[in-house]
């Protein structure tokens, strides 16, 4: 399965969970509680994921990783915006790909 429809996938289900409620849903659990509920488990998994890269466990960052784009999706779905405008987005800033940023030069002897 590609990527893309993978979370293509995960975001119809998260949308599915938002409309249908069902019960023992985690999904649903994130809906009841609400964004602060969403927001803590995003830096929760934030942090497990870094974590896991600093100790070089490659399947535990592979899970913390999906638990992350989870939480985020679902971050994302409550905030409305769409799998797409993520995705226009990264499109958008993949045409900047080999353009350098100049920076200032700063003078620190004056």
């Amino acid at each position: 399965m590609a990527a893309e429809t993978a979370f293509s996938d995960l975001e119809k289900v998260i949308e599915d969970r938002k409309n249908n409620p069902a019960d023992g849903s985690y999904t649903c659990y994130l809906f009841e509680q609400g964004i602060d509920k969403v927001l803590k488990k995003v830096g929760e998994e934030a942090a497990e994921t870094i974590i896991a890269a600093k100790n070089g466990d490659k399947e535990l960052l592979c899970g913390e990783i999906n638990d992350l784009i989870y939480h985020l999706m679902v971050m994302a779905n409550i905030c409305g915006l769409s799998l797409e405008e993520v995705s226009a987005e990264t499109e958008r800033r993949a045409e900047k790909i080999g353009n350098l940023k100049k920076f200032k030069t700063v003078d620190r002897e004056s």
